[in-house]
């Protein structure tokens, strides 16, 4: 367990005088930390949770080179002496519900961003509580005594910082970096801490010389967008010069909601990745309608078997919560990319859906492509010609007798993968 800080005192010449009121709470390791809080005899060796893809991974085995994502055998080669285990979701959900419960009770001012992260606002509470650091070196000893999982906390004065701050004193830890120590911290990092910069952009980066923050803020700004474009180029210069005006905005309605499934290595078959693809569908689209939302895009995300990644995706005419709608959309986009998956394999199939509004809200219109409802717009009454109609039954089942109660026939005995959570409240 470590506990620093960067800098003390009032904001220097030239900054604004803002303190660091910004957390960002981040589970180490969450998964494996799950497993080894579960059984102690996995406490303190190498666990790898997934066998043919390894969804999380201890920091025993971190140290051995085993990264999350990695192939299981590959992993395995880097760690014989690993442990693997299957995941178990519904542990590491209730884990992290009662971990947002905490941050919470902390604050009223909670942004989740993962399963196991947020940002929490903690500015308004001195006079009640104490400083930023009391307030996190309370939290984490809380989230270790009630849920018994380690958790890292870095505080600064933006969100950035904080995240930065707590990937610095990972794992365990808890770093606050002062407004006037801000490039006294950030500048000898690599430029890999820069939110935005992958393996591409880390390799532009470095073939100018540019390897750490302090590189990337020398470059200068119109050097940045002449080198990666407006967009990147405006983006990392404000991240390297500490401007971030973004705030913890909880309670924000999502623009998107997602569900994605981790596959293993063995080979899939069209028909298994469609059967996959339309449980995602299912469960989305009742979710839409649990919360009275439509959408206008269905995105597609797909990892392969050699780690690269590629993202698809289809903008209806005209917002829908009907299953059909996004199934037809979703499935077309899997044909469209079923190409590049018998060559590379399949690891994830993940689907979102994107553009939400409240239902209600979008102007109505004759469906002139299969995607956009197919063959309904015309369509009578009766749930055997109306899409709504059969939602609404299969809902009402699904409410009543769980969500297992009602199925379709090609699910029957396939592996649906591993469902792989993104926030508490979803999934």
């Amino acid at each position: 367990m470590s506990d620093a800080r960067v800098g003390s005192g009032p904001a220097g010449p030239g900054r604004p005088p803002t303190a660091a009121t910004i957390l960002h709470a981040d589970l180490d390791a969450f998964y494996a930390s799950v497993e080894q809080r579960d059984d102690p005899d996995l406490r303190g060796r190498p666990v790898l949770v997934g066998g043919g893809v390894v969804l999380a991974c201890s920091y025993e085995a971190k140290r051995a080179g085993v990264r999350t994502a990695m192939n299981g055998r590959q992993a395995r080669a880097l760690c014989p002496d690993a442990i693997v285990v299957p995941p178990r979701m519904e542990a590491y959900s209730a884990a992290s519900k009662d971990v947002f419960a905490i941050f919470r009770d902390t604050t009223p001012l909670v942004e989740g961003i993962s399963v196991d992260e947020a940002f929490l606002e903690v500015g308004g509470l001195a006079r009640l509580v104490g400083t930023p650091r009391d307030i996190a070196a309370r939290l984490r000893g809380r989230v270790l005594a009630e849920v018994g999982l380690p958790i890292t906390v870095g505080v600064a004065r933006t969100k950035f910082l904080a995240k930065v701050a707590s990937g610095v004193a990972k794992p365990d830890g808890l770093l606050v970096v002062e407004p006037d120590a801000e490039r006294e911290f950030l500048h000898p990092l690599r430029v890999e801490r820069l939110w935005g910069v992958g393996k591409v952009t880390a390799a532009k980066l470095h073939g100018l010389g540019v390897h750490t923050v302090a590189d990337v803020a020398a470059l200068g700004e119109s050097a940045l967008v002449s080198l990666l474009g407006p967009a990147s180029g405006h983006h990392l210069h404000a991240l390297a010069t500490f401007s971030d005006p973004r705030r913890v905005t909880p309670g924000v309605s999502r623009r998107s909601i997602g569900s994605q499934r981790a596959l293993g290595n063995r080979r899939r078959s069209p028909e298994e990745l469609d059967t996959i693809l339309a449980g995602i569908v299912d469960r989305l689209a009742r979710r839409l309608r649990e919360g009275d939302r439509t959408c206008r895009t269905v995105v597609l995300r797909l990892r392969f078997g050699d780690f690269t990644r590629v993202t698809r995706s289809h903008t209806l005419r005209t917002a829908t919560d009907r299953t059909a709608a996004l199934d037809a959309a979703a499935r077309e986009l899997l044909t469209e990319s079923m190409s590049m998956i018998l060559q590379r394999g399949i690891t994830l199939i993940g689907l979102s859906l994107a553009n939400l509004d409240r239902d209600g809200r979008e102007q109505l219109e004759l469906a002139l492509d299969e995607r956009d409802e197919p063959h309904t717009a015309l369509a009578g009454p009766g749930p055997e010609r109306d899409p709504a109609a059969l939602d609404s039954a299969l809902d009402a089942v699904r409410a009543r007798f769980g969500a297992a109660a009602v199925g379709r026939a090609t699910q029957l005995g396939r592996d649906p993968g591993i469902s792989v959570p993104v926030l508490p409240e979803h999934e």
